[in-house]
């Protein structure tokens, strides 16, 4: 078998690894990149860094094979595939550096014919600035490449198989870039391939997650209302769904996430004045979190008047959704930050069942913590906890529907 990679995949997070374990899975041999060593030892010893089903098989096979190898540097290939983060500034300005980072390391290496493809969520236009920067870098190139942007759209805890099942948007700089990139996934996935061009595809992944965001944004409004209304808002919500046409979203603590929780302000930030509800969502849905901080620290306060005492509270959930490992813009562990700040010698239990320890918070089985605690305080509907018992409970505080 040739030692030489077919596909270099930069970036080996919770979508570069995944996909990098599919393409290896189909005989191809694939050099995965990233700048953290201890990712590099562990995928090179068969093993995972993130949790995702299916995840540790594939990746296990495919290196005992020997089609999927990483290292922190990139080697001359057919395909080039960039999936690493694009964080934010200050003011929510989106930050594309390490996307021209992973772009200028492979500059060497590219040749004529290759493909290039860019995943990372991008604000519109970044795929054509990659384009003009390697152009600049190696003229001679020009015209000679295939460029293109094909946005990931899979949940977590699904990817193996939202991978290879779930339609894809792909968009090159010009047509014969979408027919090749298009030809690429097209070994791979089984779900249709939709062309188009590479402003569009950008816009489209933007746009599928603002979505999301501004329908949950509605959900948290109503739950708002109802809590001064004094209306149990999942009953509400389940009779409003009753009639043909509405489909509420179910309210939660907040939005988290690589995607929702970011993607908005990608559109934000290039058209302020015209993306006044994509804004005003981000706004309703970050206060949600906020508002749940302060609800448990008027719980606190009231029980301390009751019962003349300071109650132990347990904050049951990090994740950014159920049943994942994933914290990455997570409204509930902002909320953990938020009222352990404001601790005075309360008893505090803190509970992620999906991950062994945390390096900022002490962890506490999610059935001990229920037990001890005077307040519970749901962030996250994970499946253990709606198993629990709460007829002993003094306060229960539901933020995302663990009681419904």
């Amino acid at each position: 078998m040739s030692t030489t990679p077919e596909v270099v995949m930069m970036g080996l997070g919770y979508i570069g690894l995944p996909t990098a374990a599919l393409i290896a899975q189909n005989k191809v041999r694939v050099h995965g990149v990233d700048i953290n060593p201890q990712v590099v030892e562990t995928i090179n010893a068969g093993k995972i860094h993130i949790i995702e089903p299916e995840l540790d098989e594939a990746v296990a096979t495919s290196v005992k094979e020997g089609y999927l190898k990483a290292a922190t540097t990139p080697e001359k290939a057919n395909t080039y595939i960039i999936v690493v983060p694009t964080p934010f500034k200050d003011k929510n300005e989106p930050d594309t550096s390490f996307v021209k980072a992973a772009t200028e390391a492979i500059l060497p290496l590219l040749k004529e014919g290759d493909l290039y493809i860019i995943e990372s969520t991008s604000p519109i236009g970044t795929t054509e600035r990659m384009m003009h920067l390697i152009y600049e870098g190696r003229p001679e190139l020009k015209g000679k490449l295939h460029i293109a942007y094909c946005p990931e759209r899979v949940l977590p805890g699904n990817v193996m198989y939202e991978l290879v099942n779930n339609d894809r948007v792909i968009g090159g700089v010009d047509e014969k870039s979408t027919t090749k990139a298009t030809a690429f996934y097209a070994q791979f996935i089984k779900g249709e391939l939709h062309k188009t061009n590479a402003r569009t595809a950008e816009m489209c992944k933007l746009v599928e997650n603002s979505s999301r965001d501004v329908q949950i944004a509605f959900a948290n409004e109503l739950s708002l209302i109802c809590d001064k209304a004094e209306i149990n808002v999942w009953e509400l919500i389940a009779l409003a769904n009753k009639h043909p046409r509405v489909n509420i979203l179910q309210p939660g603590c907040g939005v988290g996430g690589h995607c929702i929780a970011v993607d908005p302000y990608f559109i934000v930030a290039d058209y302020p004045m015209e993306s006044k509800i994509i804004g005003t969502a981000r706004e309703i849905n970050n206060y949600k979190s906020f508002w749940c901080a302060e609800k448990i620290k008027t719980s606190k306060l009231e029980f301390e008047l009751k019962h003349g005492r300071k109650p132990s509270i347990a904050l049951m959930g990090l994740a950014f959704k159920p049943n994942i490992d994933d914290l990455r813009e997570s409204p509930a562990k902002y909320i953990a930050q938020k009222v352990l700040q404001n601790a005075n010698d309360e008893d505090y239990y803190i509970v992620e069942p999906n991950i062994a320890d945390h390096k900022v918070f002490k962890l506490t089985n999610y059935k001990e913590a229920a037990k001890k605690a005077d307040i519970l305080a749901f962030l996250v509907a994970h499946d253990e906890f709606k198993k629990l018992d709460l007829s002993d409970q003094v306060v229960v505080l539901d933020f995302c529907g663990v009681m419904s």
